[in-house]
């Protein structure tokens, strides 16, 4: 059974997209199932460090973005916002090159907060960042001005 309340399309994830950071850096909706989204993004001169390795601030945008598409996904929008509260992210492998792919689940679903659990892995589907986003559930047009 789904969990999504107002679901998007790839095609309209990826419109939204235009014209921010998400865009910028690449990233694209590739996925989405019963209870997760995916997105896939580029390990190239838009998201690595100086020293060649992926940066972890394009990591967490990657995962931030995921997990609060997700969140808006599973509220009723024209009630609700889903908004990023905290982020944490744990670095546990280097990305040079090549594309990353992120894969956002709900770990908590409440009517106030939601907590989501984004895994970033590489091709050969290693684990390069695990990170953890509380999102903070609002009435739609709270955050006017």
């Amino acid at each position: 059974m789904s969990i999504w309340r107002s679901p998007r399309t790839l095609e309209a994830l990826n419109r939204r997209s235009e014209h921010t950071a998400i865009r910028h850096l690449g990233i694209v909706f590739s996925e989405m199932g019963d209870d997760f989204v995916r997105a896939t993004m580029p390990v190239d001169d838009r998201t690595r460090q100086p020293f060649g390795l992926l940066h972890g601030g394009a990591s967490v945008l990657l995962a931030e973005t995921l997990g609060s598409v997700g969140a808006n996904m599973c509220v009723d929008d024209s009630k609700y916002l889903c908004v990023g509260q905290e982020i944490n992210a744990n670095h546990v492998r280097a990305a040079r090159t090549g594309i990353v792919t992120g894969t956002a689940r709900p770990a908590h679903l409440g009517g106030r907060t939601q907590v989501w659990g984004i895994e970033i892995c590489n091709e050969d589907r290693e684990l390069v960042c695990i990170s953890r986003l509380t999102v903070a559930v609002v009435k739609a047009g709270a955050l006017v001005g």
